[in-house]
């Protein structure tokens, strides 16, 4: 064993103990949409008196968090996403207005003389430098009260109390800071009026709206008041009713409003759903890769199954490790990452293959000569795959930036354990000398069906490379005119609006639940059932309160439902999503042509670029065919296939540059000849650029083969297996996956071969190549 192989199988043991040890002792953190919950996403707003910056944003996360802390939610978050929004969740919490009703009331608190119960309709009134009008008190009479003496911020606290000696029931005790004294001279005003007297009352104030005028008691001296910076408030109140009073006064006064712009709530059972679905899709997706890899490459395949579990291991490990919150569509980059795992194999084993074939030198030089040689497109491959993940982590948000994170650490997992943990257990098989007499066990002492095949047929792909072209065209066209024929049918992501999904005991008729909204008041609600019970309700901006009439006119229609999704996104924020997503893909192509133009040839990268766009346009015009729903998750499978379609094109062209250094290129126009076949080229000066390309497709043709297969396994898996909420998701990559091995050969070969000509004027007599 040489040092450099020990060297490997030290590392690869060293992360895989940690590996380990991290995925038994740290369990990973599950997003709301898998333990299910309510996230809310508020966005701070400018007040008259202050603006709404950075540090008045973080003042108001404060404030929010003892009003998140009272609620008694267990293990709630609270965080700053850029400079003016601040995002809850809250684990277990199924009814969003339980939130609301407490966050929502985000304006300042303030306390007031109460001057009688008419309402002055003089306009100046409003101002608070004289009475102002309030529509009404707690009890629903109109109420005129004078400027506020105290606001929230004198508030130190205020908790909900029974007295038990008295039995005189519930109450909240107030706690002032520093205005003892203000407390004192607004009660001492109040209480010189008579008892029965509004004037003796003193209104709290939040939101414009009276929440609690209790009136002074009897006891307390005229001009002199409630003394000693401390007073209670006492009705007839509830348990619940005390502790939400006190919950308010609490909260204290926000330094600006705040604004709901984005409220997600989630069933437990859909998560738990949904995790069970991927678990079992990931066993069977990885079962049926690994049998594939095995048929194929043997006993090689085997020992790249066993990498392939320890990727999980590894990928696993690192989002624990990470703090990295696992959302729905993680979940399911997480099982797609396993087939896209099995690409690094793939390519070392078919340029080992090559290797044994041309030189026949032996197992161990093969095998190094392909690791070496597949290091390059490895490395291309997957870093444009990394460049789509950073991507969605940057310009995306919520779940869809979760996904973003598991496809980054996969890649990177699945590099590692290619070149380093299958690198360890291939270079320890072949060393066996039991394996050495028997070569073929390991799968790369023979070229395979699908290279014999090519081998014998030795197919000339661009001779038609312009009807290729066409028929890309052709295709294109088709997809798109879905997208002006039915329309883009964007999600409320995008579009701004509430999405209601309910699991119903029984099928729903979609015209009846149309009806049944229409008489509740949203005639224009868009209903979707399907036939196990499934229902979606989809409108424009819904309160809270008219949230729950829908709940009420489905539950009556179907005889009990059970609300699993929820989903509210402002208007501002659909704007700002939906040209998120055009940024997004704007900067994945600019960044891909940047990458591709730096390793490769212009016209390679411009090639790329153009069937990315084909690639793309093609999967938009199919979901608008099907009326799928465009959304944030149609997002993260968009960006998804381009890097897979780059994927695709960075092989054949990696393979292009190297057989252009082997062989000295005579450019002959746009001109082709036959192939040279599938070993690594005919010696000869002068093999046309269109030779080449053909030649290069034809090498790589079965990794591409191969490695489709083991992601189309996966996908296949999750497509059945993920239930509602991943089937548009896998579907969307299964149809990139097809469409991107195609257009990697047909579109962007012939592309760059006429790019090439272009750049290339031919000079002289046409060289058809080797024949």
């Amino acid at each position: 064993m040489t040092r450099a192989i020990r060297v490997r199988a030290f590392f690869a043991l060293a992360v895989l103990a940690l590996s380990l040890y991290i995925t038994l002792t740290v369990p990973v953190r599950l997003g709301l949409d898998l333990r299910g919950g309510t996230q809310l996403v508020l966005e701070t707003r400018d007040s008259p008196t202050a603006e709404a910056d950075s540090d008045a944003t973080d003042r108001t996360l404060e404030v929010l968090r003892r009003r998140i802390d009272a609620l008694g939610v267990s293990e709630p978050t609270i965080a700053r996403s850029g400079d003016n929004r601040i995002i809850v969740e809250l684990p277990g919490v199924q009814d969003p207005r339980e939130a609301a009703d407490v966050l929502g009331r985000t304006a300042q608190l303030t306390f007031h003389p109460v001057l009688d119960t008419e309402p002055d309709t003089n306009p100046r009134a409003r101002a608070d430098t004289g009475p102002r009008a309030i529509d009404s008190d707690e009890s629903g009479h109109p109420v005129r009260l004078g400027p506020s003496a105290l606001t929230g911020a004198d508030v130190d606290s205020a908790e909900a109390r029974i007295d038990q000696q008295s039995g005189a029931g519930w109450f909240v005790g107030i706690e002032f800071k520093g205005a003892g004294d203000a407390w004192a001279e607004l009660t001492g005003r109040a209480a010189c009026h008579p008892a029965g007297d509004p004037a003796r009352r003193v209104a709290i104030v939040l939101d414009d709206k009276v929440i609690s005028s209790p009136q002074v008691n009897s006891s307390v001296a005229c001009r002199t008041g409630i003394t000693g910076g401390s007073t209670q408030i006492t009705g007839s109140f509830s348990q619940e009713e005390a502790r939400e009073l006190g919950l308010l006064i609490n909260g204290g006064a926000l330094p600006v409003p705040v604004e709901t712009v984005e409220q997600r709530t989630v069933g437990p059972t859909l998560g738990a759903t949904a995790i069970e679905a991927s678990a079992w899709a990931a066993v069977i997706g990885t079962a049926l890769t690994s049998l594939f890899i095995i048929a194929v490459y043997r006993l090689l395949g085997a020992l790249a199954a066993v990498a392939l579990v320890c990727y999980g291991v590894i990928s696993y490990a690192a989002l624990a490790a990470l703090g990295a919150t696992l959302t729905l569509p993680g979940l399911a980059g997480f099982v797609l990452a396993i087939g896209m795992a099995v690409d690094a194999n793939v390519l070392v084993f078919e340029r080992a293959r090559e290797e044994y074939a041309a030189r026949r030198k032996g197992l161990r030089p093969a095998l190094t000569a392909g690791f070496r040689n597949a290091f390059s497109a490895i490395a291309d491959s997957n870093i444009t795959t990394l460049i789509a993940a950073g991507l969605l982590f940057l310009l995306a948000s919520g779940p869809v930036r979760g996904f973003g994170v598991t496809l980054g650490i996969g890649v990177l997992a699945s590099m590692l354990s290619a070149l380093v943990i299958t690198r360890v257990l291939a270079d320890h098989a072949v060393a066996r000398r039991s394996v050495r007499r028997r070569p073929h066990l390991t799968g790369i002492a023979d070229t395979g069906r699908v290279r014999d095949w090519l081998t014998r047929r030795d197919p000339d792909l661009m001779r038609r490379g312009r009807t290729w072209l066409a028929a890309s065209a052709v295709a294109l066209v088709l997809a798109t005119s879905g997208i002006a024929v039915k329309g883009l049918d964007f999600g409320v992501e995008f579009t701004g609006g509430r999405l209601m999904e309910y699991a119903a005991s029984a099928p729903v008729d979609a015209d009846r639940a149309r009806t049944a909204l229409a008489d509740a008041g949203l005639p224009r609600a868009v209903v979707q059932t399907s036939g196990d019970g499934d229902l979606t309700v989809r409108t424009d901006q819904l309160t809270n309160a008219e949230a729950a009439k829908v709940d009420k006119a489905v539950g009556e229609l179907a005889g009990g439902a059970e609300k699993i999704r929820d989903e509210l996104i402002g208007p501002s924020l659909g704007d700002e999503l939906r040209r998120g997503a055009l940024i997004a893909l704007a900067t994945a192509l600019a960044a891909q042509l940047l990458y591709l133009a730096v390793r490769f040839r212009w016209a390679f990268g411009a090639s790329a670029v153009v069937a990315m766009v084909h690639d793309a346009l093609i999967l938009v015009g199919v979901f608008a065919w099907l009326g799928k729903p465009v959304d944030g998750v149609f997002l993260a499978a968009l960006l998804t296939v381009i890097g897979y379609s780059v994927n695709d094109s960075v092989v054949v062209f990696d393979r292009i540059r190297e057989l252009t250094a082997a062989h000295r290129t005579h450019d002959t126009g746009t001109g082709t000849g036959t192939g040279t076949g599938t070993g690594t080229g005919d010696r000869r000066k002068g093999i046309p650029f269109p030779v080449l390309t053909n030649t290069a497709i034809l090498q790589t043709l079965p990794r591409t083969v191969n490695t489709g297969m083991g992601a189309v396994f996966i996908l296949a898996a999750l497509a059945l297996l993920g239930g509602d909420s991943l089937t548009d998701f896998a579907l969307a990559l299964l149809i990139g996956i097809v469409v991107g091995t195609y257009s990697s050969m047909f579109t962007a070969a012939p592309l760059a071969i006429e790019l090439h000509a272009r750049g290339n004027p031919p000079s002289g007599r046409r060289n058809r190549g080797p024949r």
